[in-house]
C-alpha cells in the first residue's frame, strides 16, 4: 500500500502531539526542576511594571502545573469608579480564549459520533452556496476556509440570530481558494456555534454550559450579556490623553468571543484539559496539531514559525511547544497558554484595551522557568 509523504509528516505531527499531551506532560525535558519555586516578589514586581507600562487598572493571572494552581492573584482595580479591586473571582470578558473552548464542544460531538471534522458545511447549515463547496468543519477550525473575517451583516448594537449573519455571508466570495492559505475568521466560529446547536439539539449556549463547563466545574462562565446583571464584574477601559475612559461592550453576542469567566474558573477549566475530563487525549492532541495548507505546508498563524490547529494557536518558545489563544472584546484582552512538555498554564484576564497579556505571558513564562 502506498502512503504519501505528506501522510506520514501528518501520522508522525499527531503523534508528537499526543505524547505531548500524555506522558510528557508530567516531567520536564529540559533539565530544571520541576515545579518552580514561585518567586513571589519578582512576579508581583514584572506585573506591577507591566500594568504602569500599558495603563492596565485590573489584570487577574494564574500559573497551573499540571492542571494544579500555582500562583492565583488579583491585580488593580476590577472597576475604578467603585474602587474594587481585582480578585480571583472577578469576572472578565474572555474574547477569543472562547474559540478552543467552542472547538473543544465540537470535538466532543466528534467524539459521540454525531459529526465529522471532514463534513462539509453544507451537510448541517441549509442553503451554503456553490462557493462554499468543499469547505469542511476542519477548514472552519483552523482558518482556511477562505471565508471573509466577519459577516457583512454583523453590527455589534443588534442582537441578530446567528444563522441571519451566516446567511448573509453567502453572497461574499472567498478570500482566497479553500485551503491554500490561513485568514482569521470569526464568522466560521458563528457557524461552528449554529452547527453544535443544531447537531446536540440545543442552543449552543446551554450545550457548552451543560456539556462543557459543568464537566469542568466551572460555576461562573457564561455567555456574554449586558442585559444580566453579573456579580463581581470587571468593567473595561481604554487609555487615552493621559486619562481612562470606559470601553462600549456589544449588546451583541459574538460567538466567536462568546464567555466571561473569572481566573479561578479559568484555572478548572485548565484543569480539566489536563485531566482529560472533557475529552480523551488523542483528541485534545489532534486539535494541537497546525494545519497544512494544499501544498503541504504549515498555514501560518501569528507570523513564521506558528501554526494554528484546531482552535489553538501553536508555536515553540524556548525549545518547548506553546499551545495558545488570545482574546480581545471591547476593552478587554486575554491570554491562555500551555507549555504541554513542562505541564506549565499561565493564564492572563486583563481590563484595558492597551494591555498586550501575550507579551506579559511570555516574560511571566521565563521567569518561572527560571529562563
Amino acid at each position: 500500500m502506498f502512503v504519501s509523504r505528506r501522510s506520514l509528516t501528518a501520522v508522525a505531527s499527531f503523534l508528537l502531539a499526543l505524547l505531548l499531551f500524555t506522558s510528557g506532560a508530567h516531567a520536564r525535558t529540559d533539565g530544571v526542576p520541576w515545579p518552580p519555586v514561585i518567586n513571589a516578589a519578582a512576579l508581583d514586581q514584572l506585573i506591577a511594571d507591566e500594568m504602569r507600562e500599558k495603563n492596565i487598572p485590573g489584570l487577574a493571572l494564574a500559573i497551573v502545573h499540571n492542571g494544579k494552581p500555582l500562583y492565583v492573584r488579583g491585580y488593580g482595580k476590577a472597576n475604578l469608579e467603585h474602587d474594587l479591586p481585582v480578585t480571583a473571582d472577578s469576572i472578565f470578558m474572555v474574547g477569543s480564549i472562547s474559540k478552543p473552548m467552542l472547538a473543544v464542544g465540537i470535538m466532543l460531538l466528534v467524539e459521540q459520533g454525531k459529526l465529522s471534522l471532514d463534513d462539509p458545511v453544507s451537510k448541517h447549515i441549509p442553503g451554503t452556496p456553490e462557493t462554499w463547496r468543499g469547505i469542511t468543519l476542519r477548514h472552519l477550525l483552523n482558518h482556511t476556509s477562505g471565508i471573509r473575517r466577519e459577516s457583512p451583516a454583523f453590527d455589534g448594537d443588534k442582537v441578530v440570530p446567528d444563522i441571519d449573519l451566516i446567511t448573509a455571508t453567502f453572497a461574499s466570495p472567498l478570500d482566497f481558494p479553500i485551503g491554500s492559505k490561513s485568514q482569521y475568521c470569526n464568522i466560521c466560529y458563528f457557524t461552528l456555534a449554529e452547527i453544535i446547536a443544531r447537531v446536540s439539539g440545543q442552543p449552543w449556549p446551554q450545550f457548552m454550559a451543560s456539556r462543557v463547563f459543568a464537566s469542568a466545574g466551572m460555576s461562573v462562565t457564561r455567555t456574554t450579556t449586558t442585559s444580566v446583571l453579573i456579580p463581581r464584574r470587571a468593567a473595561s477601559y481604554s487609555w487615552r490623553d493621559g486619562t481612562y475612559s470606559n470601553v462600549r461592550e456589544f449588546a451583541a453576542l459574538r460567538p466567536s468571543g462568546a464567555f466571561i469567566s473569572s481566573i479561578n474558573d479559568m484555572v478548572k477549566w485548565e484543569a480539566a484539559l489536563f485531566e482529560n475530563r472533557i475529552l480523551p487525549a488523542n483528541a485534545l492532541a489532534a486539535m494541537a496539531v497546525p494545519a497544512k495548507l494544499n501544498d503541504g505546508s504549515v498555514a501560518p498563524f501569528r507570523g513564521p514559525g506558528t501554526g494554528y490547529g484546531l482552535g489553538w494557536a501553536v508555536d515553540t518558545v524556548d525549545g518547548q511547544t506553546r499551545v495558545s489563544h488570545g482574546g480581545a472584546l471591547a476593552g478587554f484582552r486575554s491570554e491562555h497558554a500551555r507549555y504541554p512538555q513542562s505541564g506549565l498554564a499561565i493564564i492572563l484576564l486583563t481590563n484595558a484595551s492597551g494591555a498586550r497579556p501575550d507579551q506579559i505571558e511570555r516574560k511571566v513564562a521565563k521567569l518561572v522557568r527560571g529562563k
